[in-house]
C-alpha cells in the first residue's frame, strides 16, 4: 500500500489555519475575561473512575495487589456506581480480595456486582471458589450450579459439582454429573466416582465395571484398586478383594490403606500372622484404624 504524505503546500496551509484559530481563541478569551465570564474550550476528558480503573489493571498485572485494590476503590468512589460500566471495578476488586484471602470482602463486592449482571457466569464461579475456601459446601454448590446453568460447562466443573453432590450423599445427581463429565473427558478419577455412586445406589455389578474401567484407563491410579478391594471385602469376598489390594501394593508397597485392608482380609481368612504383619505396618504408617484389629487379633493380653 502506497502511503500518502501531505505536500509542503498542505502542511503550510495547515499551520496557517492553526495559527489563525489560536489568535482567534486568544482574542475571545481576553474579551470574556474582561467582561467577567470565562469559557474553557470543550476538551474530551477521560472520567476519573476510568483512569483509576486503568491504574488498577496495571497494578494488578504487576502483582501489586494491595495497590490495585486502592486504585479500584478510588474508581468506585469516583464513579459512585452510577453507570453499569463502573461496576467492573467492583468485580476486579473482588478478584484482588480473593487472591489475598480476604474472602468476606470479596463476597460483599460480588453480591453487589452479580444482580447487575444476571447473565454473567464467571462472577458466580468466583463466588463458588470463595465458598470452597470458606468450606461452605451448600453455597458452593448453589454458586457452581448457577454458573453451570449459565452455560459455563466443562469436565472440571462437572467433576467439582459431582463431588459436592457425593459429599451430600445425593448419589443420583452425583452420578449424573460424572456421566456428563465422562462424555467430555473419560478418565480414571471419573470412572472411580461413577463406581462409588453405583455402589451407594446398590448397583454392585455396575460399580465393579466402573472400577475395572478406571484401572484400564490408568493402571497407576491407586484409588480404584483401594475402593474395589475394600468394597469386595465389605461384601464378603476376601479373595477378590485381596487381588485388588495386592495390585495396589505393587504400585505402592508402603500404602497404608492397602496394608490395612489387606491385613484385615488376611485375618478374616485365618491367615493371622500375615494379617498382623500388614496391620502392624499400616498402624506405624499412621493408619490408626489398624489398632483395633491388632488388639483383637494380634496381641495376647494377659489378665
Amino acid at each position: 500500500v502506497t502511503k500518502c504524505w501531505p505536500t509542503d503546500t498542505l502542511m503550510a496551509g495547515s499551520i496557517r489555519a492553526r495559527f489563525k484559530f489560536n489568535v482567534a481563541l486568544r482574542e475571545t478569551i481576553l474579551i470574556l475575561i474582561f467582561t467577567g465570564v470565562i469559557v474553557v474550550p470543550a476538551v474530551a476528558q477521560t472520567p476519573k473512575w476510568k483512569t483509576f480503573l486503568a491504574e488498577g489493571d496495571t497494578l494488578y498485572k504487576q502483582e501489586k495487589i494491595s495497590a490495585a485494590i486502592k486504585a479500584y476503590t478510588k474508581s468506585i468512589d469516583a464513579g459512585k456506581l452510577k453507570e453499569k460500566d463502573c461496576y467492573s471495578a467492583l468485580y476486579k476488586r473482588a478478584i484482588c480480595y480473593y487472591s489475598i484471602g480476604e474472602f468476606n470482602k470479596a463476597l460483599k463486592d460480588l453480591q453487589a456486582f452479580i444482580p447487575m449482571f444476571p447473565e454473567a457466569p464467571r462472577p458466580r464461579l468466583l463466588q463458588a471458589f470463595i465458598y470452597r475456601e470458606l468450606e461452605d459446601e451448600d453455597n458452593q454448590l448453589n454458586s457452581l450450579t448457577e454458573a453451570i446453568d449459565l452455560h459455563l460447562v466443562n469436565s472440571d466443573l462437572l467433576k467439582w459439582r459431582g463431588t459436592l453432590f457425593f459429599h451430600k450423599e445425593d448419589f443420583i445427581n452425583a452420578k449424573k454429573d460424572f456421566l456428563l463429565a465422562r462424555d467430555l473427558e473419560d478418565e480414571a478419577y471419573v470412572e472411580t466416582f461413577i463406581g462409588l455412586c453405583e455402589y451407594n445406589l446398590e448397583n454392585l455389578d455396575s460399580a465393579f465395571i466402573s472400577f475395572n474401567k478406571s484401572i484400564e484407563l490408568d493402571p497407576m491410579y491407586i484409588p480404584a484398586y483401594l475402593y474395589a478391594g475394600s468394597i469386595a471385602l465389605e461384601n464378603g469376598n476376601s479373595e477378590w478383594g485381596l487381588k485388588y489390594l495386592n495390585l495396589a501394593l505393587r504400585l505402592d508397597p508402603k500404602n497404608k490403606e492397602a496394608l490395612f485392608y489387606k491385613g484385615a482380609a488376611l485375618v478374616e481368612l485365618d491367615r493371622v500372622d500375615e494379617g498382623c504383619s500388614c496391620l502392624n505396618r499400616a498402624f506405624y504408617a499412621g493408619m490408626d484404624e489398624a489398632g483395633d484389629y491388632l488388639k483383637e487379633y494380634c496381641f495376647v493380653v494377659e489378665d
